[in-house]
């Protein structure tokens, strides 16, 4: 049994050059994946790039205290906002008792995520009571018609009604604009953006039932009066009528239709936000709707929507069969319905674009915030003050890196160039490997990950000296330096990996316990951990089997680091039979 396993160590041991092509080739890979994705830097964190530092300041909503418990819950969903985004090394951290300061790095998505630390999400479903154009008089939310299978009637845009598709008219001063939506195997379509077409007919029923108390929808006279006041196109105007209103409340809302304004009469929430199972942004690939927002209500969510769709399209004669979805106050779009909906989903449409979309959708997947903030200041960050940082740092790397080559070419003198490579090949590895995680994963580079990598060179430097020291070992015990490098293989190989495991785990513990910047340096020392396990297993024991079959390392020439007499090796041992005695024919080991 022994003869078969020398064997397939002896071919294992010939065959080195398969190791270094392979490790050529992934090299090769992922340097042409780097400059095939566009991207030949890493990202840059806000220390090194730049970028945009908020402080938020809380404000108490209805029920909400401001408190340390509701200040870490906004804290999370803030972090996994901009992190849903794709702007990886954003700082989200309280300050005080009621700010929280949010630090951005400038990237793609660094505006959007600007907008979204500091809004509240609440997401609620409410009947419209009434409808108008910003600037006109009071008109009541009416539906013409609404079709359901099988049928078509003429809408007010003109359009015939197909397969289950409701409309409704949102009347403006010379035309009729629709607000369309339609509901496709029981998920609801709404279009927030509605077409200004003439419709005579429609213009005409909506002006006929222009009455205070038609208009009102039922709603008080001084609700009326502030309607009829009301001006959405004024920022200050649309931020008051959201304040301090409750989801049981009758309320006053605007909404933007392309550049036009709309203000509407709202009834009680009938479903929130918290009904939302998930949300993801999506492309209507068969209709005209574009990029969407696509909507999976819970159970109980989908019970309470499938229940308010059919009231409201027994409503449909009446014309209050028309409902808004309303975020944080505003309107995003208002369609009508005409049969109940039972999918249990729903998907808003507004002519949005895909950053519009996701950026909405991710706010809806993470949930609303327990409180109100209110942007204190913003701050652009410039780079001046990193850039310094890094430059003394990298000269820091440089003249560390320069000790660890000049202490292996005078110790080791010829593995000192096997050193160096395996460095190389690390240092390669390690700049693709950050560069590819950038647009993959969001990794920014910061400046405690530019440490990690420079604590890196003395694990990897480590893992040459181990295996450096155990060929030597085996010099001096009288080997030739072939049977040396393999039998010294595996003594080191457990060293290594040892080594690299408990370095590899406590960079995994730091990772987790702690937040932001110090998740840098934990990512950084743990991947380039493993890609010294990597190097050390395909490139460096490969090259030094290589290497030991040429005459300058095999001869143990005095600038190879392996000269058996300055190592002190003992004299090689040769087997001698003994010729007399009782035991005869044994084998006895002596020194030359």
């Amino acid at each position: 049994m022994a003869a078969p396993k020398k064997g397939r160590s002896a071919s294992a041991q010939s065959k080195p050059g398969r190791s270094l092509v392979l490790i050529l080739i992934a090299i090769v890979a992922l340097t042409g994946g780097m400059f095939a994705s566009g991207h030949t830097t890493p990202r840059l964190g806000i220390d090194l790039a730049g970028g945009t530092s908020i402080t938020l300041k809380a404000k108490a909503d209805q029920g909400s205290a401001i408190n340390k418990a509701n200040m870490d819950t906004a804290v999370d969903i803030m972090n996994r906002r901009v992190n849903g985004l794709g702007v990886s090394e954003t700082e989200v951290q309280t300050q005080g008792t009621d700010h929280i300061i949010v630090n951005i790095p400038k990237g793609t998505n660094s505006r959007q995520a600007q907008e979204q630390v500091g809004t509240t999400a609440k997401l609620y479903f409410r009947q419209v009571l009434t409808s108008a154009p910003n600037g006109a008089e009071a008109q009541p939310s009416t539906s013409p018609s609404a079709s359901s299978k099988g049928s078509a009637s003429p809408s007010p845009s003109g359009s015939a009604a197909g397969d289950q598709k409701a409309s409704a008219t949102t009347p403006s001063p010379n035309a009729s604009a629709t607000t369309q939506g339609r509901a496709v195997g029981g998920a609801l379509k709404a279009d927030a953006t509605p077409s200004s077409t003439a419709s005579p007919k429609a213009s005409s029923s909506a002006a006929a039932s222009a009455s205070p108390s038609a208009s009102a929808g039922g709603a008080d006279a001084k609700l009326q009066e502030r309607f009829a006041a009301l001006d959405c196109a004024k920022p200050d105007e649309r931020v008051k009528i959201a304040q301090n209103t409750k989801p049981t409340d009758t309320v006053l809302a605007c909404g933007q239709q392309g550049k036009a304004w709309f203000k509407y009469v709202l009834g009680p929430a009938r479903v929130d936000g918290t009904e939302v199972k998930s949300a993801r942004a999506g492309f209507d690939t068969q209709g005209a709707a574009g990029w969407q927002v696509e909507m999976t209500f819970t159970s109980g969510g989908a019970k309470k929507f499938a229940d308010v769709t059919a009231q409201l399209a027994q409503q449909a004669q009446t014309g209050q069969n028309q409902f808004a979805i309303v975020l944080d106050g505003d309107v995003v779009s208002a369609p009508s319905v005409s049969q109940a909906i039972t999918g249990g989903s729903a998907e808003i449409t507004g002519r949005f674009t895909q950053e519009e979309a996701q950026s909405l959708a991710n706010m809806l997947s993470y949930g609303a915030l327990p409180l109100s903030f209110q942007k204190e200041t913003v701050t652009t960050v410039t780079a001046a003050l990193g850039g310094e940082q890094l430059h003394a740092g990298l000269l820091a790397g440089a003249i560390g890196l320069a000790l660890v080559v000049l202490y292996l070419v005078i110790y080791y003198r010829g593995l000192s160039l096997v050193a160096m490579a395996s460095l190389l090949v690390s240092a390669i590895l390690t700049y693709v490997i950050m560069t590819l995680l950038g647009p993959a994963i969001h990794f920014a580079l910061n400046l405690p990950a530019v440490c990690g990598a420079i604590v890196a060179i003395g694990i990897t430097a480590d893992s040459f000296i181990v295996y450096f020291e155990r060929i030597r070992d085996e010099i001096r015990e009288g080997r030739t330096l072939r049977p040396a490098v393999e039998r010294a293989w595996p003594r080191a190989r457990r060293t290594i990996l040892v080594s690299d495991f408990v370095s590899f785990l406590a960079a995994a513990v730091l990772f987790i316990v702690t937040v932001g910047k110090v998740q840098g340096f934990a990512f950084t020392l743990g991947l380039t951990t493993v890609l010294d396990v990597v190097v050390v297993f395909f490139f460096t024991k490969p090259l030094m089997t290589l290497l030991a079959r040429r005459k300058f390392f095999a001869d143990g020439h005095k600038w190879s680091g392996l000269d058996p007499k300055s190592l002190g090796a003992k004299a090689p041992l040769r087997r001698t039979r003994r010729q007399s005695g009782p035991a005869a024919g044994s084998v006895d080991f002596k020194e030359a």
